[in-house]
């Protein structure tokens, strides 16, 4: 695979995990997953942590990995390049596994006192990442090793904080986020 090609294939391959926490953003409250319960004085994971917003953020990463398959064959006539397909377990385990990294972060950020919103570098950006790359492995695994080869893979975590930056950026000037990151 050329470097533009294994580019365009990774952020492909990542679409079903990439949707899903924005998702949970727009759908926005509900109930705690944590239901309000602390832990050495602390939440154990918040309010931004809701069963809607993982609910919602797992179905429409599912819904979209679905969808990009359904497009697949239009969109690499179109590029001239092959795209990958997603299974129902793959799709699933992408965006589960996102909403599964982040609300991991989150009880991580409870654990060092860190408020909600409060910036956690590195950990802010690929938390997500790494839940939806290993719930994709663990709910599929063949495909994962098919998909995620090592250059795919060194593309989505030097792609991934950039993506990011900018598009919480986007929310919080679009008011969608209290904080930019």
């Amino acid at each position: 695979m050329e470097t533009v090609e294994t580019v365009v294939w990774a952020l492909w391959a990542m679409l079903p995990a990439y949707i899903p926490n924005n998702a949970a953003v727009l759908a926005g409250g509900g109930r705690p997953i944590d239901g309000g319960r602390t832990w050495g004085g602390r939440r154990v994971l918040g309010d931004g942590k809701t069963w809607r917003g993982t609910l919602i953020g797992t179905a429409a990463g599912t819904a979209l990995a679905l969808a990009l398959t359904q497009v697949e064959p239009s969109v690499s006539a179109a590029l001239g390049a092959d795209l990958p397909t997603f299974s129902l377990r793959a799709g699933l385990g992408l965006a589960f596994g996102a909403m599964l990294g982040d609300i991991g972060a989150s009880f991580l950020k409870r654990r060092t006192g860190r408020e909600r919103g409060a910036a956690f570098p590195g950990l802010d950006q690929l938390d997500f990442v790494v839940g939806a790359l290993l719930c994709a492995l663990m709910a599929a695994p063949s495909w994962f090793t098919e998909t995620f080869t090592l250059p795919v893979l060194v593309v989505v975590v030097v792609a991934t904080p950039v993506l990011h930056v900018v598009t919480n950026g986007i929310a919080y000037l679009l008011g969608l986020k209290n904080e930019p990151w």
